[in-house]
């Protein structure tokens, strides 16, 4: 089997297969992928068509319907709409791309992602890279095409998708408070040539500028220096509950105790401290920009 530019899998016969693994370990997940499976295989046999047959009128390979219906296989949305179509289903197959949507990202990352939509205000340090909720779409991608073990393309559109669709957070209204510290280095190390560290650059200027968005930029000379540890996250929510985490604290583990949350919220107030303040950070970003 191999995997073409677009990165779907090709079986013997050639027709794609899109769709994603489902984790074994992903209990949640694998029930509604299990439960989209069984609803597709019924209305199948209702329909009086063989797997092989239903493949065919939809445009996908007998394995993969047997592996979506065994729920072994998390189909993509164009599958749901074609089965419905062919199943004369009546929209009730395409609506379940509903149900589909957040199962297809990885575990981790859907639990991130919930937290995110939930938060009032985010405290992020990054210090390896542009932090996820900033990079363009071609920056992420270069990182995950970096990533060493070797991702398989299938993977790296997984979880692309996963990190593009987290920035939905945006868009949300009332919009959270968003504040970022960047070590110097994110913004200089060229990932994927100069060029995308440009559009890199410019993405930081334009998210840089809304009202709920501040990013400061801590300077790679600067003495003092509390964030030496790894990168910190406290996400706090409108109950007045928190979340924080640390590389270098509590063993990397999300904490939401009072006393662990109030060292992580310290470290990162001295960090937003020591670093560049906003208005000179966007200074500092734009001379970076007309430099790359």
């Amino acid at each position: 089997m191999s995997v073409d530019e677009a990165g779907t899998e090709r079986g013997d016969t050639g027709a794609d297969e899109p769709g994603w693994d489902v984790d074994p370990d992903d209990d949640s997940g694998l029930a509604v992928v299990t439960a989209v499976g069984r609803q597709i295989k019924a209305w199948r046999e209702a329909a009086g068509l063989r797997a092989e047959e239903f493949g065919t009128a939809i445009g996908y390979g007998e394995g993969l319907v047997y592996k979506v219906e065994g729920g072994r296989r998390i189909p993509r949305p164009e599958f749901l709409d074609k089965s419905d179509e062919v199943l004369g289903a009546g929209g009730k197959i395409a609506a379940m791309k509903q149900d589909v949507a957040e199962v297809r990202y990885p575990k981790k990352i859907r639990n991130l992602t919930k937290m995110e939509k939930r938060a009032v205000e985010m405290g992020l340090y990054s210090n390896h890279n542009i932090h996820g909720l900033l990079q363009t779409s071609e920056y992420a991608r270069a990182l995950f095409e970096m990533r060493r073990p070797a991702y398989s393309q299938d993977e790296v559109e997984r979880v692309l998708a996963a990190r593009m669709a987290r920035q939905a957070v945006f868009e949300r209204s009332p919009a959270p408070a968003l504040s970022f510290v960047q070590e110097e280095v994110t913004l200089r190390r060229p990932i994927g040539g100069t060029m995308m560290l440009r559009r890199q650059l410019e993405r930081l200027l334009e998210v840089g500028q809304l009202r709920n968005v501040e990013i400061q930029v801590m300077p790679t000379n600067r003495e003092d220096h509390a964030g030496m540890a790894g990168g910190v996250e406290v996400l706090k929510f409108e109950d007045g509950t928190a979340v924080g985490r640390s590389d270098g604290a509590f063993a990397g583990r999300p904490v939401s105790d009072l006393k662990q949350l109030r060292i992580l919220e310290l470290r990162y107030g001295m960090i937003r401290a020591q670093a560049l303040s906003p208005r000179e950070s966007l200074t500092f970003i734009e001379k970076l920009l007309g430099e790359t």
